[in-house]
């Protein structure tokens, strides 16, 4: 399986954020994917490839403009008003209150284009993020290409950033922006599966009303889970996107089993579908010792995961999501790849 590095990862490195009411040290952090490189550069896996500059229009066609151009310069706005350390937000445009006029002050924008308080702005934010999707987008282009799977080993992750507001740590969509990549690419069907602990409300958003990408999740019950405020289980698409988005929530604690009957039940729904491609924002803070998530999965089950999505024999992209148990995550990505690879090609079907 070849691999594409966002060697620029580390130049998001929060030191603090808002956890539960109260400033903590960061869980998003660079560590988390420097474990992973290092699980991976000693296993079989591989080649890594190197990240290819694709630009900014295929964000542009995901995010809107000017949250991008907000996103790239926040930081710099932010120490000219005498700033210091990380930005956080404040303020957002709750109900009733106006959100279709972009404000002049920096803090109303911060909570325009923001979900919460946990996502701090850095130097760095927009290099690691703007070149995290680069880096998906080039494992894209593996995938279209004819390999049968590729991996993005990149940070911060995407998968809650919508087409105009980030948080969850994520400030670009790098699921989004490789899937309709893939559909300007010719590709007729295109499906996401969103394992990761916390449901993908931005993913889910940019595409709610569209037939045809697929969205699929399992994840930590929003009644008590991050985000709170999307991810039910009656959430089934909108217009021309009805019956093409399905999600699978779980309560906190689930067991193994309950995870993989929601699992397969996903998979059931892939099958039908018949994805030409698949994308999987391989969230692996479902492992038993995350600490801010509660399910109970481990190396065995993640490997169980990678063996079951090679079974459906689906040109799969790999793309990194959530993980905070930081010392483990890199064995249990492995462990979902080498899973994976070790099912042989062959004919599609669950």
């Amino acid at each position: 399986m070849k691999i594409v590095y966002n060697e620029r990862h580390a130049e998001h490195a929060a030191q603090k954020e808002f956890f539960r009411g109260q400033l903590v040290d960061a869980f998003e952090i660079p560590a988390r994917a420097d474990y992973v490189l290092q699980a991976l550069q000693a296993s079989d896996l591989g080649p890594f490839v190197p990240v290819l500059d694709h630009g900014r229009a295929p964000l542009e066609r995901v995010h809107a403009p000017a949250y991008l151009r907000f996103v790239e310069g926040a930081y710099a706005e932010w120490q000219a008003l005498g700033g210091q350390g990380e930005a956080f937000p404040a303020v957002w445009p709750i109900r009733s209150l106006r959100s279709d006029v972009e404000p002049k002050s920096f803090a109303a924008r911060m909570g325009l284009y923001s979900m919460d308080s946990g996502s701090p702005l850095t130097a760095g934010t927009w290099a690691a993020a703007y070149w995290g999707a680069q880096a998906s987008l080039t494992a894209l282009d593996l995938v279209l290409a004819g390999e049968r799977s590729a991996y993005c080993l990149t940070r911060p992750p995407g998968h809650h950033a919508g087409a105009d507001f980030f948080g969850g740590y994520c400030f670009i969509n790098n699921a989004a922006v490789a899937a309709q990549a893939a559909r300007e690419a010719g590709r007729q069907r295109v499906a996401i599966l969103d394992v990761d602990y916390h449901h993908g409300n931005g993913t889910q958003a940019i595409f709610y009303e569209r037939p045809d990408v697929l969205f699929l999740s399992v994840h930590g019950d929003p009644q008590t889970e991050y985000p709170f405020f999307l991810g039910h289980a009656d959430e089934r698409g909108a217009g021309a996107g009805e019956g093409f988005n399905a999600n699978f929530p779980l309560p906190a604690g689930a067991s193994n089993e309950q995870w993989f009957d929601a699992f397969e039940q996903a998979l059931v729904r892939l099958e039908a579908y018949a994805p030409e491609l698949l994308i999987v924002s391989l969230g692996v803070d479902t492992y038993g010792g995350d600490p801010i998530s509660h399910f109970k999965l481990d190396e065995p089950e993640f490997r169980r995961m990678g063996e079951r999505l090679a079974a459906l024999q689906r040109p799969t992209l790999f793309l990194q999501e959530g993980g905070y148990a930081t010392a483990a995550i890199g064995r249990n990505v492995h462990a979902v790849l080498a899973g994976f690879e070790s099912v042989p090609p062959g004919r599609a079907g669950v």
